[in-house]
């Protein structure tokens, strides 16, 4: 199983709009195969701050459904990043 998780940073006037970018991506990755859950979200504290969290079955799913990422408008408007990949074959 593979876990992507972590933040991205924008203008906290931006967030709303950001948001609402990624409502089809959110549905495409939740009907993907291999998609075990798929996540972004405004974060209760920081108003710039967007949480991300994916799980999959597999390094081959999340690659057939990740694609080049972000559009040219939504990376524009990331100020920080701090996103990672997990490995979690054992799971307890």
């Amino acid at each position: 199983m593979i876990i992507v998780s972590g933040y991205l940073k924008v203008n906290p006037t931006d967030r709303e709009s950001y948001l609402s970018g990624c409502e089809d991506v959110i549905r495409l990755a939740r009907v993907s195969v291999g998609c075990l859950d798929f996540a972004i979200g405004a974060d209760l504290l920081d108003p710039a701050r967007i949480n991300v969290y994916e799980r999959w079955s597999s390094e081959d799913a999340l690659q057939s459904f990740r694609g080049s990422g972000p559009d040219s408008d939504q990376q524009a408007a990331i100020l920080d990043a701090r996103v990672e990949e997990f490995d979690a074959s054992a799971r307890r």
